[in-house]
This record gives structure tokens, sequence and C-alpha cells, in this order.
């Protein structure tokens, strides 16, 4: 059964982010095909996709190769992601089903609790769910493909300090579903661009992230 090159591009991607491929490693479309057990097509493809989403590089006479992110990069994605986050939450606010709700309400009731508790190794999980289930509910297609993306990318770059009051950080959750459950998208916008900003200050680069330019000062008036 041929095994689709989507699914091929989501292994490499999960392997770059991850640090099985470093950063400026080749990546060589023979023997990521016998890693993956797949022909050369569906890499040959996963590679171009790869390279359009910022992951991989094309070098002439090396080919293929990850991508050499830098600090600058690195910020002006994070800051990217502090402008699309309330925007996903105010159209979340418009256009949120039954459905949305009742899985961001379950997540926030899990998250509180955990958190309570002082279940620290679920935490990270559950807030991912809860941005992506959030991010679906804006019904906003090239918006959530825009913060899949980041996610993976930020993933890439950045090691996320867990949060000092994770108490806290789940009640601006429950806020933010309450002001999306009554339709209040300029509340929602507010909520969601408080709490991406005092996220963004838990990011700390990656090592294999090149400080080669200077970084936008993300720090600026955070509390």
């Amino acid at each position: 059964m041929r095994i689709p090159a989507h699914a091929v591009c989501t292994a490499i991607r999960d392997d770059i982010v991850s640090g099985v491929f470093e950063p400026g490693g080749r990546l060589t479309e023979e023997v990521l095909a016998r890693r993956y057990g797949v022909s050369r097509v569906p890499v040959r493809e996963a590679l171009r996709t790869l390279e359009s989403e910022g992951f991989v590089t094309t070098r002439r006479h090396a080919g293929a190769c990850v991508a050499e992110p830098t600090e600058q990069e690195a910020a002006d994605l994070l800051e990217l992601r502090m402008l699309l986050e309330p925007l996903a939450a105010a159209r979340a606010a418009r256009r949120r089903t039954e459905g949305h709700l009742k899985v961001l309400r379950g997540l926030v009731r899990l998250g509180q609790e955990r958190a309570r508790r002082g279940q620290g190794e679920d935490l990270r999980s559950l807030g991912g769910w809860f941005h992506e289930t959030l991010a679906q509910a804006s019904g906003s297609p090239g918006l959530i493909a825009l913060l899949t993306q980041m996610r993976h990318k930020l993933a890439w770059m950045y090691v996320v300090e867990a949060p000092a009051r994770p108490v806290d950080s789940w009640a601006e959750h429950g806020a933010i579903v309450d002001a999306v459950a009554r339709g209040d998208a300029e509340r929602a916008r507010t909520l969601a661009a408080v709490h991406a900003d005092r996220a963004a200050g838990a990011h700390r680069p990656r090592p294999t992230v090149s400080t080669s330019q200077p970084a936008v000062n993300m720090s600026s008036g955070r509390h």
C-alpha cells in the first residue's frame, strides 16, 4: 500500500522538531525513503512541502538540508503567533459550535483539576489541545493551517518553561472559553492577547537557534 506524502511529511517534520535531524544536516531522498520504508516519490513531495513551511532548505551541491533558524526568525514567529491567536479567539466567538464548546470546557475542567493537584506532566499536552481546538473553532481554514504550522515550528525553535502558576494559566483559559461561549469576540480577543503575551515570556530559544542576527525584544511591557 502506498504511503501518502503527507504521512511522510509528518514523520520527517516530527523528526526535525525532536532533533533526530539537526539544523544544517543533509536530507537525502534515498536515506529518508529507507528510514520510513517508502519510495523516493513521497519523500520528494514531502521535502517540497517542508521547504515551503521553512523546515528545509535546498543548497547548491548539497541538496535538501534541515533549515537553520535564526534568533530573529524565531522571535518574529513568536510575535506573529501573539497576533494570530487573539484573532482565532475572536473568530471562535462568532463561529464556534456546541461541539467545540463542549471540548473546550472539558479541557479547561481537566486542566484546572490537574493544576490544582500539581499534576504538571499532563498540562502541556492539555494546553496544546486547548489551543488547537480554539483555532479549529475559528472556522478559518487558512488561519488554522497557519497556527498549526507555527506550533510545530515554535516547538522546534523554543523550549517552553512550565508556568510558575499553572492554576492562573488555566483560569485564563477558562475566561477565554466563557467569552467565546457568550459570543463576545472583543472580550475573547483581549483575553487571548493577554494570555499569549504571558505565555511568550516562557519561551527560551533552543541551542540550535542561531544568534547570527539580533533578536527582537519580546519582553518590553511584560510583567
